[in-house]
């Protein structure tokens, strides 16, 4: 698409807007930073260079839930690198401000390249099609214009998230095993207190991005991906087995279903 370039540089140019209003939940322990620690910070900002950081061109909230409890809600605030036409990768935080702690990261790729997957592959990831047109999925800041363009490049892509830091369970400490995170599909599943409090921080009206968005093309979910709604749960388990990228006997973190092959 010719107007992506224009697309990111402007999300670059935006990204503070609606940002710096929701602070992290909870808190982590520890001392503050010390006077030496801020500035070893400060000499590294000013002297190292943060290529990949630095590729972070466009801010997005949404809302995710755990693969098996959709009652596991929580906003997402993604920072995403547009890769290449296919491909975007987002690392995602429990906030928008300084402090903001790092849940996790989403891989989001097109349904071209959604479609090549294999199929035990596919329940792994999420559709997007229902948070763009509900208007759950915003990027805050943007002009009507610019948010209409870049929703119409990720409407028919598919995400695959892992939160690493499970903030909304309390947890001062990213303990615990990664979850699989799914997105949403349809109304009434989303907690309307959580869109109700985003939409007040953020100061927007998810009802009228809903409407501004209902002449993006959507085409039907390709078969395979949100599998959380036939019932099947997908989360990692411990099994004695050194799984697919092991060499040797070694503890793995593996899904459930490799699980059972561990006993069998």
């Amino acid at each position: 698409m010719k107007s992506l370039p224009l697309l990111c540089l402007t999300s670059l140019m935006l990204m503070g807007c609606g940002a710096n209003n929701t602070a992290p939940g909870t808190d982590v322990p520890g001392e503050k930073p010390s006077t030496l620690m801020r500035t070893l910070e400060t000499g590294a900002q000013l002297i190292q260079s943060r290529p990949p950081v630095d590729a972070i061109s466009t801010y997005l909230d949404g809302f995710h839930f755990y693969s098996g409890d959709k009652n596991g809600q929580m906003e997402a605030h993604h920072y995403v690198t547009i890769l290449n036409e296919d491909v975007m990768q987002a690392v995602i935080y429990d906030g928008n401000t300084r402090d903001a702690r790092l849940m996790g990261v989403e891989y989001i790729i097109s349904e071209r390249l959604f479609k090549t997957l294999p199929a035990e592959e596919k329940k792994l990831w999420h559709s997007h099609q229902y948070e763009v047109k509900s208007g759950n999925l915003i990027a805050p800041g943007l002009p009507a214009a610019a948010d209409k363009t870049l929703m119409s490049r990720i409407v028919n892509t598919y995400g695959k998230t892992w939160h690493t830091w499970h903030t909304d369970r309390d947890k001062t400490l990213p303990l615990g095993i990664p979850a699989l995170m799914m997105g949403f599909t349809g109304e009434g599943q989303l907690d309307p207190a959580l869109l109700a409090d985003r939409d007040r921080r953020l100061d927007v009206n998810t009802q009228d991005i809903k409407r501004e968005r209902q002449d993006l093309e959507a085409r039907p979910v390709v078969k395979g991906t949100d599998v959380w709604q036939h019932g099947e749960v997908i989360q990692l388990k411990r099994v004695n087995d050194a799984g697919e990228h092991g060499h040797g006997e070694t503890r793995y973190f593996g899904t459930s279903e490799q699980s059972q092959q561990a006993k069998e």
